[in-house]
């Protein structure tokens, strides 16, 4: 199991990144719970657990209205196995990876991939 959190993005961005990994893994929410806004104008953390697993489907790239901040925890293969479902549908910049003994923590930037 390996936590996404998204920041820095729209609610229609953070559905479209979770939708890409929903696509390729399972994960601890339905398919009909999208991230919704919350009044207050605060800065917003989306996040949602996924089941990383050897087979998975790529998606084609997506765009993206802006840039989205991820945050990938987690075993070492499961950030691994995300970060790859992640470069498949965007373009994906490593802005920093805090490594431990079991798991690590990868700040991702994703951008709409260009042709």
């Amino acid at each position: 199991m390996a936590t996404v959190s998204l920041t820095g993005a729209s609610k229609e961005d953070a559905a479209t990144v979770f939708s890409v990994l929903r696509t390729a893994f399972p994960t601890d929410r339905p398919a009909d719970d999208l991230p919704q806004e919350q009044p207050g104008g605060q800065d917003l953390v989306w996040t949602a657990e996924f089941e990383p697993t050897q087979e998975w489907i790529p998606t084609d790239p997506i765009p993206l209205e802006g840039p989205v901040s991820a945050t990938l925890q987690g075993g070492y293969a499961a950030v691994d196995q995300l970060r790859e479902a992640l470069g498949a549908a965007f373009t994906v910049e490593e802005q920093g990876a805090v490594s431990g003994d079991q798991e690590q923590e990868v700040d991702l930037l994703l951008r709409t991939k260009r042709s």
